[in-house]
């Protein structure tokens, strides 16, 4: 009788341990797998049932609050502006996880799950009051984000602007956009709709361009190239490199053309200084060729390229918002390298890698990290964290950096001075990449900042897909985002 006592007791026992073992599963190691799958009704109702704290602008402008309304749902996600800021608060929906903007970023903040907002949570619960989640202010300039949006227009495009010396993003914009309402709402047919819509295509609005999309730098990568041969201590602003009216790409009989004749030299031979101010093709490639592809491709890695760069957020908070990593050829055969080195063949680059390239210049080859939130509170206004300026790495030397400020100073006094400004000074390289079918279409580029004497802001714009120089497409919309910038 003992026996089988014992052995209904083990029997038991083990029950009792796989019961433990499965609930251990369920709500520790796949809480957070159940919680996000789409057909758990439970955790849908709850996640719109919370109070979302409210995403702001730099100067209290709410861009995202929760609204309350009289359904089952409780609140209602309302974005103010929606299209001006969709690509910083991405959109928080019914039927779709967020997966985008600081929505997705910060979504356990926003939805007062945070860990660091577990004594709001036992308050709450405490007082029967409603849990609220915690409000993110951001580094957006609404000013700025505005003049950027009507500047591009209904254009493809995007514009970033970084705070010189600290990384903060005053202004992302990327164009054609979406209003995130329509993914808000709770009719949940009208929302899966608009997402359908919205999604479709390889030109969808809900890519952020500024981050997600990968283009042709054009001549904008020559500052990355001649900050690698500045580095060499070899050349100066004035040192003479050949050039030439044409050049022919090594072990190829393609030749490579400059667009302007000043770009060519005189007797095969260029400065720099000219090199960089008229965009010379011819002597890029050939200073590429020259650096080689390691000089190169060490000075493209140091400045961001190869590598994705995290934008906001962590796993903690949500999922991090990022961007795409920009690129430049690996071990490329000299005539690739040529066209690299003027940023075309396999060099691609996002526009907010590109502001981040200008942002070192002007900081003295100091790269910071880009960042979009200045900090966090909680419901009780306590602040829960605060974003500190950190560097990523210093790329060149202020020797360099100065040297590379007045070379792209000239890029405006000497062969665009439809970009200039008055009383300021301003450094800037303009960017002319071909693409499509034969070359029969444009990215217009143009990177830059002001004062060049005392930096302060640092801005990337492209118009994709356009039939002019970049001068002419993106360099009035710096232009104007530098102006409004520099008035306040």
């Amino acid at each position: 009788m003992n026996k089988y006592l014992r052995q209904l007791f083990t029997a038991v026992v083990a029950l009792f341990v796989i019961l433990g073992l499965s609930s251990t599963i369920i709500m520790a190691v796949r809480a957070n797998a159940l919680n996000n799958d789409p057909r758990n009704a439970r955790s849908l109702y709850h996640q719109l049932g919370a109070y979302r704290g409210a995403i702001l602008a730099s100067d209290g402008t709410v861009m995202a609050k929760s609204e309350p309304v009289n359904d089952a749902f409780k609140y209602l996600r309302t974005y103010s502006n929606g299209p001006l800021y969709a690509p910083v608060t991405g959109f928080f929906s019914i039927n779709q996880t967020a997966d985008r903007g600081l929505e997705a970023s910060r979504s356990m903040l926003l939805n007062g799950e945070a860990d660091s907002l577990i004594w709001q949570r036992a308050k709450a619960m405490l007082t029967g009051a409603t849990n609220q989640g915690a409000s993110i202010e951001t580094s957006i300039d609404p000013k700025l984000q505005q003049v950027a949006y009507d500047q591009l227009g209904t254009r493809d495009g995007a514009a970033v602007a970084i705070e010189v010396s600290t990384g903060r993003i005053l202004a992302m914009v990327s164009t054609p956009s979406y209003d995130p309402n329509k993914l808000a709402t709770h009719d949940t047919k009208a929302a899966s709709q608009a997402y359908s819509e919205l999604s479709a295509g390889q030109n969808s609005p809900l890519i952020n361009r500024a981050t997600s999309q990968l283009y042709p730098p054009g001549s904008t990568f020559k500052t990355i190239v001649a900050s690698a041969a500045l580095e060499t201590g070899e050349y100066q602003t004035d040192t003479k490199i050949p050039a030439g009216s044409s050049y022919t790409l090594p072990g190829t009989a393609t030749q490579l053309p400059n667009a302007e004749h000043q770009a060519d030299g005189i007797n095969g031979q260029i400065s720099l200084q000219e090199a960089v101010a008229w965009s010379s093709n011819t002597a890029f490639a050939q200073l590429g060729v020259k650096l080689g592809a390691s000089k190169v491709s060490d000075m493209a890695t140091k400045l961001g390229f190869g590598s994705t760069i995290t934008i906001d957020g962590t796993e903690s908070t949500g999922t991090p918002m990022t961007a795409t990593a920009s690129t430049f050829p690996s071990d490329p055969t000299d005539d690739k390298l040529a066209l690299a080195s003027i940023g075309q063949g396999d060099t691609t680059a996002t526009p907010l890698q590109m502001a981040m390239v200008a942002q070192a210049i002007a900081n003295n080859g100091k790269l910071m990290q880009p960042t979009l939130v200045d900090r966090v509170r909680a419901a009780d206004l306590t602040v829960l964290s605060q974003t500190k300026p950190q560097t990523m790495a210093n790329a060149f030397n202020k020797d360099s950096a100065d040297k590379l400020t007045t070379m792209m100073e000239s890029v405006v006094t000497e062969a665009n001075p439809q970009l200039a400004i008055d009383g300021i000074k301003v450094a800037a390289k303009t960017g002319t990449a071909q693409i499509g079918t034969d070359n029969s279409a444009i990215d217009g580029w143009v990177i830059g900042f002001a004062p060049a004497d005392d930096p302060q802001i640092a801005v990337a714009v492209l118009v994709h897909n356009t039939d002019v120089y970049g001068s002419l497409a993106a360099g009035p919309i710096m232009r104007a985002m530098m102006q409004e910038a520099l008035q306040q």
